[in-house]
């Protein structure tokens, strides 16, 4: 059986990738947590310390990595990339569905061939 489809409805487009995009961004902050947590536990940011000590000279305000890239900083960060990814992937999927539309209007669509085993 042949089929063609000739258009994608917009507001399923929204919906899909939107529920497609917020997956993704849960799993970039959980993962971002998780290495932040792997690096602590191994040490990294204890020797970079280190290591930034034994270049600085004796001054009154010594430099701590973790002012800078401390958990909740990382965290807060890791959220406003998750929900700029959440915008602006569901901003592109639904664009998508409505040229996938004016394309498909021009050329007739994808055509599937489906068969039953």
């Amino acid at each position: 059986m042949q089929l063609a489809v000739t258009r994608i409805e917009p507001w399923s487009a929204f919906k899909m990738s939107l529920l497609l995009s917020t997956a993704a961004a849960v799993g970039f902050i959980v993962g971002t947590v998780l290495l932040w947590s792997v690096l602590k536990g191994m040490g990294v940011y204890d020797d970079i310390d280190g290591v930034i000590k034994n270049l600085q000279s004796n001054t009154s305000d010594p430099f701590s990595i973790m002012d800078y890239i401390g958990l909740g900083r990382v965290t807060s960060l890791a959220m406003v990339i998750g929900v700029v990814d959440v915008v602006l992937l569901t901003a592109l999927g639904t664009l998508g569905a409505y040229l996938y539309n004016v394309c498909a209007s021009l050329v007739g669509g994808v055509q599937l061939t489906l068969t039953d085993d």
